[in-house]
């Protein structure tokens, strides 16, 4: 292993996640004794999804509602040589952590993510999954919800968090293919399966499907948005 293993931040975006939050800060507690700092960024919460942050001893920083301005406020506070960008709703391994930051050190990658797991028994979910996994490896392009973690210095190297209402975990990926090849881990993180089960699967599928097309041939990611809101009912 390479002499020097980087301190790590873990920075998560939140809004109203007062019923999947504390769970993933409980998991995390393990990773703050062992050092990592955790950051908890809201953006403009009405339930009580700060003051659980902070009996759980996260370090709250507040934003403008959006996740790449969310991101982006909880990587300027923080001090890290890592960046972990982790979602509200995830179930983590306890050593996840140290997975991050032993395989930065060990193979000299800038960035990578976990293989990704759905929180449902549903067999076309299970399905999603597992194609989720083998698109982000072919196209070395991840989604948020496979818990990105990069060097500060990559980052900061290309251009920080993509200021983009949607899309900026793609973006973010493609700008960091640029810098070198991602460390994808074996070790899996798993996702609410909520924002697949609220419109349906295969509806929720073609839409991915077809903002994803979008945005590769060029659309405005501000449209894409209001597609997304439009179909979210919101």
């Amino acid at each position: 292993m390479a002499d020097h293993v980087p301190t790590l931040s873990i920075i998560i975006p939140a809004l109203d996640e007062a019923e999947a939050l504390p769970r993933l800060l409980e998991q995390l507690a393990p990773a703050r004794e062992r050092g990592a700092e955790i950051i908890v960024v809201d953006g403009g919460s009405s339930d009580d999804t700060v003051a659980l942050a902070e009996a759980a001893g996260a370090r709250m920083v507040h934003a403008e509602r959006g996740r790449a301005q969310q991101l982006q406020a909880g990587i300027d506070a923080s001090a890290g040589e890592a960046l972990w960008l982790l979602h509200a709703d995830s179930d983590i391994d306890p050593f996840a952590d140290q997975h991050i930051v032993w395989n930065l050190a060990e193979y000299g990658r800038l960035w990578g993510w976990f293989s990704l797991r759905l929180d449902s028994r549903q067999w076309l979910l299970r399905v999603v999954a597992r194609a989720i996994n083998i698109r982000s490896r072919l196209s070395g392009i991840a989604t948020g919800d496979q818990g990105i973690f990069v060097l500060r210095a990559a980052l900061e190297r290309s251009g920080g968090v993509p200021m983009q209402p949607l899309m900026e975990d793609v973006e973010l990926c493609v700008r960091l293919n640029e810098l070198g090849p991602p460390q994808v881990l074996l070790k899996r993180i798993t996702s609410s399966a909520r924002h697949w089960q609220r419109r349906g699967v295969l509806p929720t599928i073609l839409l991915m499907w077809r903002l994803r097309l979008a945005y590769a041939m060029g659309a405005d990611p501000a449209d894409l948005a209001k597609r997304y809101r439009v179909s979210s009912g919101g």
